[in-house]
């Protein structure tokens, strides 16, 4: 037994309970409750997005890495994790099928509602990372016309066929964001970006609610046929205002599959596990399965029953109108659906 290393969890991360236990010594507290007090002897964090890793939470603390359940790496200051040479390993990658999977069931599940076809409409992605490739991929493989926005994957790859955010917005009946929150992105969504937009588009937002000017959206809220919400700015708490004024509604859980929280725990578990030597732990697995989805040759209705099949986003949606202020509770008893492959 390792017992050298100390490792603080959050308690919410699912199925690693009683995983290091046999190598380390493991303390779990609440995302929210992580305190410099509580982590001061600590080597490793693992953590979600409601652990501020900070100067205020790290400084004279033993930590030298942290693994993060997540995708995104905006709760953690990555600049003072360099200055003292802490390591940061987030699980790139690890909810987009789930992601993906929520935008096609809020897409088909709001135009059934509003008796909007679906037949020849153009889907704008913008961020084709991770999770957004998967949303193209399956919106091509369904027939839509795809627009994808994307700078830094257009550096790269200068004939990838992006275009501009202006002709995606222009030209896109539904607009769907999956970008990272850094300073090129916050208030991406801006009073010019929905100025822009198309009329009667749908617009979506799974990624994170900095991405997204509240006011300016709410502002040109008659101009859109649908607004799909699941990420809000200063989380947990909830813009009552855009709550309202939102068709779907939910407390991101975009990403919260069984699947995707398997795969952000066997990839925080192994980078901790290499990073200290822990070889027991190297390969760890949870064995899962997961579903294919034949969407060929099927119409509207028939891929909207598919999807409700795994997944009834409305039943979240009433959650959170009921009672906005539960918004961690729900996340955190959250019973997560089954990814399905296409």
């Amino acid at each position: 037994m390792n017992q050298y290393i100390n490792i603080v969890i959050d308690i919410d991360i699912p199925f690693i309970k009683s995983i290091f236990e046999p190598y380390c010594n493991v303390k779990y507290y609440k995302g929210a409750d992580f305190t410099n007090s509580n982590v001061k002897d600590a080597d490793a964090l693992i953590v979600r997005t409601r652990t501020k890793c900070n100067r205020e939470l790290l400084e004279g603390t033993s930590v030298k890495f942290i693994a993060t359940a997540t995708i995104g790496l905006d709760h953690i200051d990555l600049d003072y994790a360099k200055e003292k040479g802490i390591v940061v390993v987030n699980a790139a990658g690890c909810n987009s099928g789930g992601v993906m999977q929520y935008v096609f069931t809020a897409i088909y599940s709001l135009a059934h509602k509003l008796s909007i076809p679906l037949s020849n409409k153009t889907l704008g992605v913008v961020g084709c990372g991770n999770v957004g490739s998967k949303v193209v991929k399956l919106a091509e493989k369904l027939g839509f016309r795809v627009l994808k926005n994307d700078p830094p994957k257009e550096l790269l790859d200068p004939n990838g066929g992006y275009v501009n955010l202006d002709k995606l917005l222009a030209e896109s009946d539904i607009v769907t964001l999956h970008t990272p929150l850094d300073s090129t992105t916050e208030n991406l969504a801006s009073y010019n970006f929905f100025q822009k937009i198309k009329d009667g588009a749908i617009f979506i937002n799974s990624s994170r609610g900095e991405v997204v000017d509240d006011d300016a959206l709410l502002a040109h809220r008659d101009k859109l046929s649908g607004v799909v919400i699941d990420v809000w700015r200063d989380e947990p708490n909830v813009n009552i205002n855009l709550l309202n004024a939102s068709d779907i509604a939910t407390y991101h859980i975009a990403g919260y599959s069984l699947q995707g929280k398997i795969n952000a725990t066997v990839l925080s578990v192994r980078a901790v596990a290499e990073f200290f030597n822990i070889y027991q732990l190297t390969e760890f697995e949870i064995p899962t399965e997961t579903k294919f989805l034949d969407f060929s040759n099927k119409s509207q209705a028939e891929i909207l029953v598919l999807l409700n099949n795994f997944y009834e986003i409305y039943r979240d949606d009433l959650k959170l109108r009921s009672n906005p202020k539960n918004f961690e509770n729900y996340r955190s008893k959250y019973n997560y659906r089954d990814e399905f492959t296409f």
